[in-house]
């Protein structure tokens, strides 16, 4: 029988006795949410355009997509994987899903084949790395050229077009009819996906085992948890959460690209991390990811609006990656020595 401690590593609760800022230090996201909004508020003066309901919808779509991923890498972070053939899910389940509905198959049934595509690589990643024991980088670096590479070959290189109205809805309509550009269907789904996540990865035992994975697999198998049939289960998780990014990228596009989804591991990776993740495993909210994922879309949009060359921004997203790593390490040992 599967025994879990009463405490949630990576999850630090605030201390009780604490002065009320000192708790509100306390949780991970705190200090993330500040720079959000000290980024926020110096755009404000900066541009006039910032606070536009327009900019701030175009913000909240390019989180949409890599949030909705995020959320499958949260999890993989924090039982001590990760996934990098999640852009070429992303691409290819946008694909798929696109040449059955110029071929004439419903749009539900599409989507569902997209789905059930997603889900397939991901369990396949699962599968190798749980049972055969093979590395996670080395797995999921190979399935990225594989389905990077069928992407292409099912396409002939070339985009598809011409999706049915209904399909392009999902990714271009507003919710309840609502003409406003913040409540339009991909940032209304993100949304209450990351809410999901975040209470499921929070509050329900089986997914509060993958954080006595990532801080300790040995002790976890010791402990009764079936490490290999919940990493398997993440990343078929991970695989499905890609494939609906992707069907609700090309949705909104109203087509499929033979680019969608390029870099986007490494920029989903890197928003997690800055959220507060460990690529050691055992810490990590979808929370914190999906703030993380603001604070990286907010960066770019701010050089945008800055006019900032664009070759500039490649060089300061890495840069945050690399200071994010480099905080979270330095902060680690010190509370070793502590």
């Amino acid at each position: 029988m599967t025994t879990l401690p009463p405490s949630l590593p990576g999850i630090e609760a605030p201390r009780p006795g604490a002065r009320p800022w000192r708790r509100l230090a306390d949780f991970r996201e705190f200090t993330i949410i500040a720079i959000i909004l000290a980024v926020g508020a110096a755009m404000t003066f900066a541009s006039d355009v910032f606070l536009t309901p327009g900019n701030l919808s175009v913000v909240l779509l390019a989180v949409s997509t890599q949030a909705i991923v995020a959320i499958g890498m949260t999890t993989l972070l924090v039982s001590g994987g990760f996934d990098l053939s999640v852009g070429s899910t992303v691409g290819l389940t946008g694909a798929v899903t696109a040449l059955c509905l110029v071929s004439g198959v419903p749009v539900p049934a599409a989507i569902v084949a997209g789905l059930a595509l997603g889900t397939f690589i991901g369990l396949a990643n699962g599968l190798i790395i749980a049972r055969l024991g093979i590395n996670a980088f080395i797995t999921t670096l190979g399935m990225m050229g594989i389905v990077r590479g069928a992407l292409y070959v099912i396409t002939r290189g070339r985009n598809i077009t011409g999706l049915p109205k209904a399909f392009n809805e999902i990714g271009q309509g507003y919710l309840w009819g609502l003409d406003h550009p913040i409540v339009q269907h991909p940032i209304v789904i993100s949304l209450v996906l990351i809410v999901i996540g975040d209470l499921l990865l929070r509050r329900t035992r089986f997914f509060r085992q993958n954080y006595y994975i990532g801080g300790n697999e040995k002790a976890a198998r010791l402990s009764g948890i079936r490490v290999d049939r919940l990493k398997i289960f993440n990343y078929a998780l991970t695989g499905l959460l890609a494939a609906v990014a992707g069907i609700l990228m090309t949705a909104r596009l109203g087509s499929a690209t033979v680019s969608a989804g390029e870099r986007l591991e490494l920029q989903v990776i890197s928003a997690v991390i800055i959220g507060g993740a460990s690529l050691q495993g055992g810490e990590g909210t979808v929370l914190g990811a999906f703030l993380g994922c603001i604070l990286m879309a907010l960066i770019v949009t701010s050089l945008n609006l800055l006019g900032v060359d664009i070759y500039w921004q490649q060089l300061v997203t890495g840069a945050t990656l690399l200071a994010a790593v480099m905080i979270d390490t330095l902060g680690k040992k010190r509370k070793g020595l502590g």
